[in-house]
C-alpha cells in the first residue's frame, strides 16, 4: 500500500456458506472515501441488492473503522457499523466508542463485510489475521457481559474485545443496537436486529499489529496540543460529561418532555448531573487513547442519599444497578427520564443498564414507550389491545417493565418493539399525529424550536432523525467555538439559533460535511479539534496532503453515496420532514410562539439541496458526483 494508517484489506465472511475471503481495494478507494460510512455506503451500492430485506440473508452488517483508528491519535477510540436499516429501509449508520475499533484496526483489517446467514447461531473470533466462524449456541439468550466474558475464558484471551447483538438482536427487536465492551452502543438504526438475523451472536477481535503512520511527528504534535489544552476547550465533557447541561436545556424549553409536548420538565433536577453526581455516580469511564473521561458510571443498593435534595426514587429496594454497564448519558436522562415523564434517576439508570445488558437504542425505546404512554392517556390503546399493559406518565415501573417487553418482545412488547411508525400504523384511529419521527426513526433528545437548523438535520439526515451528523445552532450564537472552526473555509459571524437564512444553511453545510468526515475517519465529535487539524493529521498518517476542503469533501462523498442508496431504495425528497408536533410553537415558556413554517423548512431544505449539487427533487447531479471523483468508483463497483 502507499497509503499509511491503512492495510489494504476488507474482510469478507459469508456466514451461509462459511466462505472467507480478502478483498484488496485500490489506492483511490482509501483516497476518496478514508473509511466508515463512506465505505459502508459504497459497499452496500456495490453490493447488495436493491430492495433486499434488512432482516433477510442478503442484506450486509459492515464494521468499518476508519484511518485514525489504531494510531493512538485522541479521540480515535471508535469505529462505524452499517448496514440496511431494518427500522427505517434506508441505510444504516451508527458509531460506537471503546476499544473495539482499535482493536480490530490493529487485527490487520481496514473493514469486515457479513454476508448472509448462519443455521445456527455463530461467532467470529478475529487473531490478526486467522478468522474463525465459531458455535455460539452456548451464548444465545445471554446478557452482554455474560457473553463477553464467556468468549474471554473460551479463548484464554483476556485482551480480545468483543461487539454484539445482545439479546433485543437475537429477537430482532427494530431498535436494537450492537454493543461493544459491555457498555458502549452503535446505537441507532436497528443494526443490532440485522446481526441477529445473521446469527451473528458476537466478533471478538484481537489486534499486536502496528498501524502505519507515515509521518508520525506531525500526529504527536497534534496530541501533545489536545493533551495541553483539552481541559479548556472540552471542559464540559472533562467535567462533567453529557449530562451537564440537562437542566439548562430544560431551563430552555428545550428538553423533551412527555413526546416533546411540554415546554417545560418540572423535576428535571432530579434526572439532571447534579443529582447523579451526588447520589448513585461512582466513577467515570473513558475509550481508547481518550483522557476526557466522558462517560458515567453509576450503582445502586437502595441507599440513602441525603446530600442529594433532589434525589427520589419509586423503586428502592426493587433495583440493583450493576456498574459494569456504566451509566446514563443525556440522551438516555432524556428519553427515559422527561421523555416519558419519569423523574426517578434511579429508574432512568437502570433503563441505561438495561439497554446496554440487552442491546437496545435509549433513544428510540424510551420515545416509543413515550407514544404508547401517550396513546393510552388519549384512549387509542385498550387493554384488551395490550393485554392489560397501560403504561402511564411519570410511572417507573411502567418504563422499566416496558423496557423489559420490548427487549425479550413479551406480550404488547412484541408491537412496541417495531418502533413507533409501524406501532402507529397498527394502532390506528389518529395515532400518526402523535408520532415524533423522521424515516420511521425516534428523534433524539434535542428540541428543533430551539434550534432550527438542527431540525433540517433531522429531516434531511440519510439514516432518519439524527443530532450526530447535524450542527446545533446554539453553538454558532456567539463568537467562537465552531464558528471559529467554520472561518476556516467559510466566513460568518453568529446568527441566532432560530435562523434559517441562506447564511445559516450555508453554514450548516460546511459543518455537516464535518461531522460526516469525522464518521469516515472516524473521530470523536466531543473533541475541540478543528478542520486545520484535522487535515494534518489526515495527511500525517496517510502520507498523502489534504486541505480543509479535501476533508469536507469526505464527508460529501459520504452523504452523497447515501443518498443515492436511499434514493435506488425508493425514498424521496418527501421523506426529508419533521413531525408536525416539533414544528408547532409552544404556548409558554421561552420558547412559546416560536415555531418552524413548512415555507421555512422548504426554502431551507431546498437551499441546502442546492449546496449538495442536487436538483430540486433532492437528487445528486452527475456533475457533482464527477467533481467529487464519485463517478469512477460508481461505474467500476
Amino acid at each position: 500500500m502507499s497509503i499509511g494508517a491503512t492495510w489494504g484489506k476488507i474482510l469478507h465472511v459469508d456466514l451461509t456458506t462459511s466462505k472467507i475471503w480478502v478483498e484488496n481495494p485500490p489506492d483511490e478507494l482509501y483516497l476518496k472515501l478514508v473509511g466508515g460510512r463512506a465505505l459502508e455506503a459504497y459497499l452496500l451500492l456495490r453490493d447488495l441488492p436493491v430492495g433486499a430485506d434488512p432482516l433477510g440473508p442478503d442484506n450486509l452488517l459492515i464494521f468499518a473503522p476508519g484511518v485514525f483508528q489504531g494510531t493512538n491519535l485522541p479521540g480515535a477510540g471508535r469505529h462505524s457499523v452499517g448496514g440496511k436499516s431494518p427500522l427505517t429501509g434506508a441505510i444504516g449508520s451508527a458509531e460506537a466508542g471503546g476499544w473495539w475499533g482499535h482493536e480490530f484496526k490493529r487485527a490487520g483489517w481496514d473493514a469486515l463485510v457479513v454476508h448472509g446467514q448462519a443455521p445456527a447461531p455463530v461467532y467470529l473470533w478475529i487473531n490478526d489475521d486467522k478468522v474463525e466462524i465459531r458455535p455460539a449456541g452456548h451464548l444465545w439468550g445471554r446478557d452482554v457481559a455474560d457473553v463477553e466474558n464467556a468468549i474471554r475464558a473460551e479463548l484464554n484471551e483476556p485482551r480480545l474485545r468483543v461487539a454484539q447483538c445482545g439479546i433485543a438482536g437475537e429477537n430482532l427487536v427494530l431498535m436494537a443496537n450492537v454493543i461493544n465492551d459491555y457498555n458502549r452502543a452503535a446505537g441507532r438504526n436497528g443494526l443490532g436486529a440485522v446481526m441477529g438475523s445473521k446469527k451473528l451472536k458476537a466478533v471478538a477481535v484481537r489486534g499486536t499489529k502496528n498501524v502505519p503512520v507515515v509521518d508520525r511527528k506531525r500526529l504527536t504534535d497534534l496530541s501533545k496540543w489536545l493533551g495541553e489544552n483539552y481541559k479548556t476547550l472540552a471542559a464540559w465533557a472533562h467535567e462533567k460529561g453529557t449530562p451537564g447541561g440537562l437542566t439548562g436545556l430544560n431551563r430552555a424549553s428545550a428538553l423533551p418532555t412527555r413526546n416533546f409536548q411540554d415546554p417545560n420538565f418540572p423535576d428535571a433536577e432530579s434526572i439532571g448531573w447534579e443529582t447523579l453526581h451526588t447520589s448513585i455516580l461512582i466513577g467515570r469511564d473513558t475509550c481508547q487513547a481518550c483522557p476526557i473521561e466522558c462517560k458515567q458510571v453509576v450503582s445502586y443498593n437502595g441507599e440513602e442519599f441525603p446530600d442529594s435534595p433532589a434525589f427520589k426514587t419509586q423503586v428502592k429496594d426493587e433495583v440493583k444497578i450493576d456498574k459494569v454497564y456504566g451509566g446514563p448519558e443525556y440522551e438516555t436522562l432524556g428519553s427515559f427520564g422527561s421523555t416519558c415523564g419519569v423523574n426517578d434517576i434511579v429508574a432512568v439508570s437502570k433503563a441505561n443498564e438495561y439497554s446496554a445488558r440487552w442491546g437496545l437504542d435509549p433513544i428510540s425505546t424510551g420515545m416509543t414507550i413515550a407514544f404508547v404512554m401517550e396513546c393510552a392517556e388519549r384512549g387509542l390503546l385498550t387493554a384488551e389491545m395490550t393485554g392489560g399493559f397501560l403504561p402511564r406518565w411519570g410511572s417507573s415501573k411502567d418504563m422499566l417493565t416496558a423496557v423489559e417487553m420490548i427487549a425479550h418482545r413479551r406480550g404488547f412488547g412484541d408491537k412496541m418493539a417495531l418502533g413507533t411508525k409501524r406501532l402507529a400504523q397498527w394502532i390506528g384511529n389518529g395515532a400518526e399525529q402523535y408520532l415524533v419521527e423522521v424515516k420511521g426513526q425516534e428523534l433524539p433528545m434535542h428540541e428543533p424550536r430551539l434550534k432550527a437548523a438542527l431540525g433540517v438535520g433531522y429531516a434531511v439526515a440519510p439514516v432518519g432523525a439524527d443530532h450526530m451528523m447535524n450542527i446545533h445552532d446554539t453553538g454558532y450564537a456567539a463568537p467562537g467555538g465552531g464558528l471559529d472552526r467554520v472561518n476556516a473555509v467559510y466566513t460568518v459571524g453568529p446568527l441566532p439559533p432560530s435562523d434559517l437564512s441562506t447564511e445559516k444553511m450555508t453554514l450548516f453545510y460546511y459543518e455537516v460535511n464535518w461531522q460526516h468526515f469525522q464518521d469516515c475517519a472516524i473521530s470523536c465529535m466531543f473533541y475541540p479539534y478543528n478542520y486545520i487539524q484535522l487535515a494534518e493529521a489526515l495527511s500525517a498518517m496517510t502520507g498523502h496532503e489534504y486541505t480543509p476542503l479535501d476533508i469536507l469533501a469526505v464527508g460529501e462523498r459520504a452523504q452523497q453515496l447515501c443518498r443515492l442508496f436511499n434514493l435506488r431504495e425508493g425514498f424521496t425528497e418527501k421523506d426529508d420532514r419533521l413531525p408536525k408536533r416539533v414544528m408547532k410553537a409552544f404556548q409558554s415558556g421561552p420558547l412559546a410562539g416560536i415555531e418552524i413554517t413548512e415555507e421555512a423548512l422548504y426554502n431551507a431544505r431546498q437551499t441546502w439541496y442546492g449546496l449538495m449539487g442536487w436538483t430540486p427533487e433532492g437528487v445528486p447531479t452527475q456533475e457533482r458526483l464527477a467533481k467529487l471523483g464519485l463517478t469512477e468508483l460508481l461505474e467500476t463497483k
